[in-house]
């Protein structure tokens, strides 16, 4: 190989750095690092010197501003608590000056009052003083006043002494008759206070049971309903009374036989007229009648059977009306048998008076008059309505209506007290119950109002007549008068005999006598008039 040319193994040979150079860059790194490293750390540190220092001042700047605001505060506390300590001094002191004003007000008032008992004790030492010198001449006085009693004792003995000597007369003899005296005074003095208290009581007793009365009245006006022995059916034509009697009078006996009703066909037009006694038996005639007139068919078979339905439609129609007549009264706990026997009612008269229509008139006035008085209308209803249900069945039963009624009421489940009120119904019997009282006066507006029912004349006279009679009967009556329909009685007695107070007697002893044995409508009035009469002639 020439010279001068490299070949590679030469330069593998020749190392481009050596060891030596290696350590030295390194360390020159390693120098390098660590003056990067010092600068940096110097570098922050005075960074963070600067730092220090200006977050020092900062810090030294708000304590001294925290130092002024705290002074500020401070300051601002203290002239707060002197004001408030001020104010409420203010109060105290000015009631601690209430206080001693008081005080000093106080020990004055003491010191007067002092002073004034001072002065009272004063003068009760001196008229307790006088009063021990007053007591000394009371004592002087009694023994000189018991004296001249004993003396006057002694006169009016010898007085007495010598009046029963003039007199003729004993001292008991003389009490005698002072005690008569002063005992018919009494007597007299006791019938005028009798007299008045009874009269107050009358009036009072009069004017509320009127007012009561009347305001019942007034809610109920019911129509009066008189019924008759005769039933009038009209017919459309004259010819049906032809048909009516039939061939022979074959048609009308056979009616009269089944119905027990009397058929009087006459010439009056329009009509023909039915006469029976019982009210039921000749409405079923009515019904049979109306029934084969409308038919036309009429012969003894057919007059049989439309009498039996005739038969049921009436006692629908008892069985209508009792239910109708409770349930306007409000009750709608009959029994069917009571309901039945009040229904008859409606066929049944008293003195012209219809039962039905009257029993429900007196159960509204009783009711009526119980709300007023503030009683069972309950049972003043049921009371009334059922008071005369005993007269529906008098004729079968034969005995005592009222009797009849309680055991029919008593049968149908009625309570103890309508039994009692049925049972005792117009018998004036003191244990009568409020309620029995509010029925029998709402029978006797029913029954006794005018128009209400008919009397005869005969009976009218015997009733007036009798009263008389039974008033006259008594000493020292001379007349007495039957007046205002038979509801007064004027008895005029001797003035010798009869004095004012026999005159009270006699009143209570004639009344007395007219309720035991007289039988009257309402209220009998007595009175008593006592004549006294002086004459004298001038010749």
């Amino acid at each position: 190989m020439p010279e001068g040319v490299e070949t590679d193994k030469d330069k593998k040979e020749i190392p481009l750095f050596n060891g030596f150079d290696y350590i030295v860059l390194i360390c020159s790194a390693v120098a390098f690092f660590a003056g990067g490293c010092l600068l940096g750390w110097l570098g922050s540190e005075r960074l963070r010197n600067s730092k220090l220092h200006s977050t020092q001042a900062t810090a030294d700047q708000i304590v001294a501003r925290a130092r002024q605001e705290a002074e500020v505060v401070k300051k601002n506390a203290l002239l707060e608590a002197r004001d408030e300590w001020h104010r409420e001094r203010a109060p105290l002191e000015k009631e601690q000056e209430t206080q001693r004003r008081s005080l000093r007000d106080l020990a004055a008032k003491l010191l007067e009052r002092e002073q004034q008992l001072e002065r009272k004790i004063d003068l009760l030492t001196s008229k307790e003083r006088e009063q021990l010198k007053n007591e000394q001449d009371l004592d002087r006085r009694e023994a000189a006043i018991a004296a001249d009693e004993a003396r006057a004792q002694d006169l009016v003995r010898e007085q007495s002494r010598r009046l029963e000597e003039l007199a003729g007369i004993s001292q008991q003899e003389a009490r005698r008759i002072l005690f008569d005296q002063l005992e018919g005074g009494a007597r007299r003095v006791a019938a005028r206070k009798v007299r008045e208290i009874k009269d107050t009581a009358v009036a009072t007793a009069n004017l509320e049971a009127k007012e009561i009365i009347t305001r019942a009245i007034q809610r109920f006006a019911g129509e009066l309903t008189v019924e008759s022995t005769l039933s009038v059916v009209p017919i459309p034509f004259d010819d049906m009374k032809g048909r009516i009697i039939g061939r022979d009078g074959r048609n009308i006996r056979s009616f009269e036989m089944i119905t027990g009703v009397e058929v009087i066909v006459d010439d009056t037009p329009g009509m023909v007229m039915l006469s029976g006694f019982d009210p039921l038996r000749r409405e079923v005639a009515r019904h049979t009648l109306e029934t084969l007139i409308r038919d036309g068919r009429i012969h003894p078979g057919r007059i049989e059977e439309v009498y039996d339905k005739a038969r049921s439609t009436v006692e629908e129609m008892i069985r209508e009306s009792g239910s109708k007549a409770a349930f306007d009264l409000g009750i709608h706990d009959l029994s069917e048998s009571l309901l039945e026997t009040l229904g008859k009612l409606r066929f049944r008269t008293s003195y012209g008076q219809n039962l039905l229509v009257h029993s429900k008139e007196v159960g509204l006035l009783a009711g009526m008059m119980a709300e007023m008085l503030d009683l069972d209308i309950v049972l003043a209803h049921r009371a009334g309505l059922l008071h005369d249900i005993g007269k529906a069945q008098d004729f079968e039963l034969g005995n005592d209506p009222a009797q009849s009624g309680a055991v029919l009421a008593r049968k149908g489940g009625e309570s103890p007290e309508v039994v009692q009120i049925i049972e005792t119904h117009s018998k004036h019997t003191p244990s009568r119950s409020a309620i029995a009282v509010l029925v029998e006066a709402a029978n006797e507006i029913s029954t006794h109002r005018p128009g209400a029912r008919k009397e005869k004349v005969e009976e009218y006279i015997r009733r007036l007549h009798h009263i008389e009679e039974l008033a006259a009967d008594y000493v020292g009556v001379k007349q007495a008068f039957a007046l205002q329909n038979g509801k007064e009685v004027r008895v005029l007695v001797d003035s010798g005999v009869v004095d004012d107070t026999y005159a009270e007697q006699l009143a209570d002893d004639i009344t007395t006598k007219l309720e035991q044995q007289l039988e009257y409508p309402g209220q009998l009035r007595v009175c008593i008039i006592r004549e006294m009469r002086a004459e004298s002639h001038a010749r």
